[in-house]
């Protein structure tokens, strides 16, 4: 999972795109990267926390009034500078770009790449190979001049791209001279926003994200999404022009909206926030009905992206909700830290429960989800040992069966809890008087009930293994997973 953003600007974006990548930290915490241009490239990229990356000597080299930015943790390729986002070609033109994703083919497309048009990829990062698909094919219309309009070869070009790329990809690219290209894989599975600044002087300000956050700091008003397949152009000079190339059924990911993304932003018309308090609604239902004789005291949240739905929970329930455990905010998400052993540990560097608020009581943990279960185990443990009389654990998603091949770190069947173990069994694993999972059609429903979002189905596949591009088989997942444990 990553955060991406894109700036075209009347004044110079350097500062904005730093400002949107602090808003997009959440998403990535591995490295980051800005590049800008005026008549050439300006690039800074660095390994660790954004604040950690840019500094008033280099933010002061960024010149231009376009650019794009990138903050990462790492799904697919290293974890070093040399993978840091965005990447760039001189050829043709100069293309900078930087994406949200993850590839399903990517070592078929590698070798394609390689072997059939002779291009050299510089990193393992997956969006260096949609960057050389896209720049070979509008290479090739450049030197041809078959489409003498230059947004008929963009389309080209972004159509030779679905044709040999198959995952999830939201991409922001800038073409040095031309100006932001803008486009989202057909599926639609990770987030691209758009927005809009209208200045004094009648000029319009464009930005691109993959959230929403950042809009109203900056001045910018949310005008809605890229849609699946489609691309945007915003040229130095002149209007915007639109296409949708391909379009499918759109899927975007559901655990966006149980984790990933901040419940300030709008994501496909729908808001996370409210998504969230209707999973918590929809899971204090479930409680009533499967355990009517049992009523917690309290309802505390693994903090902090269950707060949300735990405070629905409490209140659905008719008890009190209460931050039993405090987190330190300096600590990073443990779900996107590497290793199990690194995850464990921070956990109680992290976490630190209140003894009054639990003491005594009926607990009631509620978490957005349970992948490994080495986080809700810890949690679990730190509750007993402040003196919970019971500990109940209802997780707002539903149990986490299969690895994403999409763009968020879950690359195992082993490393799922829920992939091995039955629900009794996770129980006893953690150690809880009961547990409780949220249903795939309760989740649905919450994320679907409300907002003109146009959401066809969710992508559920770390769910129910269905994996809306269609090309995940046993074999793929078996390479996949042997690819994943050589980086651990």
């Amino acid at each position: 999972m990553c955060g991406v953003v894109g700036i075209k600007s009347h004044k110079p974006v350097a500062a904005e795109l730093y400002e949107s990548l602090i808003q997009l930290q959440h998403r990535g915490q591995d490295a980051a990267g800005i590049i800008t241009y005026n008549q050439r490239f300006h690039v800074k990229k660095g390994v660790g926390l954004v604040r950690d990356i840019f500094d008033e000597r280099n933010m002061a080299r960024l010149l231009g009034n376009i650019g794009i930015g990138q903050t990462r943790y790492p799904t697919a390729g290293g974890y070093g500078r040399e993978d840091a986002q965005p990447v760039w070609t001189g050829v043709p033109y100069g293309i900078a770009m930087a994406h949200n994703g993850n590839l399903v083919n990517q070592v078929e497309c590698t070798a394609d790449l390689s072997q059939t048009r002779f291009r050299h990829l510089n990193s393992t990062v997956d969006v260096e190979i949609i960057l050389h698909y896209f720049a070979d094919a509008l290479n090739k219309r450049a030197a041809t001049a078959d489409s003498p309009d230059f947004f008929e070869q963009l389309c080209a070009a972004v159509a030779d791209v679905f044709r040999h790329v198959s995952g999830a990809y939201s991409v922001i690219a800038t073409i040095i001279g031309k100006g932001m290209v803008v486009f989202r894989d057909p599926h639609g599975i990770r987030p691209l926003a758009k927005g809009e600044r209208h200045n004094d002087n009648g000029t319009t300000d464009y930005i691109f994200s993959s959230e929403t956050s950042v809009y109203y700091a900056l001045g910018f008003q949310h005008t809605g999404d890229v849609q699946p397949g489609e691309i945007i152009y915003l040229p130095e000079e002149g209007p915007q022009q639109r296409r949708i190339i391909e379009q499918r059924d759109l899927t975007p990911c559901v655990f966006e909206y149980v984790y990933f993304s901040r419940p300030d932003t709008m994501m496909n018309n729908v808001s996370v926030y409210r998504a969230r308090l209707r999973m918590g609604q929809n899971l204090a239902f479930r409680w009533k009905n499967k355990y009517p004789d049992e009523q917690p005291d309290i309802v505390i949240p693994a903090p902090s992206t269950a707060n949300t739905a735990a405070l629905s929970v409490a209140q659905a329930l008719g008890v009190r909700y209460s931050e039993g455990l405090y987190k330190n905010p300096f600590i990073g998400r443990t779900f996107i830290m590497p290793g199990q052993e690194q995850r464990r540990k921070s956990v109680r560097y992290k976490l630190v429960p209140q003894e009054l608020e639990i003491r005594d009581k009926k607990v009631m943990i509620v978490d957005d989800s349970i992948v490994r279960g080495t986080t809700s185990r810890e949690i679990v443990k730190m509750v007993r040992e402040f003196g919970a009389e019971k500990v109940y654990f209802v997780s707002a998603c539903p149990p986490v069966k299969y690895p994403c091949f999409y763009g968020v770190n879950i690359p195992t069947r082993q490393e799922l809890i829920a992939h091995q173990l039955s629900d009794d069994e996770i129980a006893r694993h953690m150690g809880v008087d009961l547990l409780l999972y949220q249903r795939r059609s309760d989740l649905l429903e919450a994320v679907t009930r409300k907002g003109d979002h146009g959401i066809d189905h969710p992508c559920m596949a770390c769910l129910d293994g269905n994996y809306v591009t269609g090309d995940v088989d046993e074999n793929k997942m078996r390479q996949f997973e042997a690819q994943q444990s050589t980086r651990e």
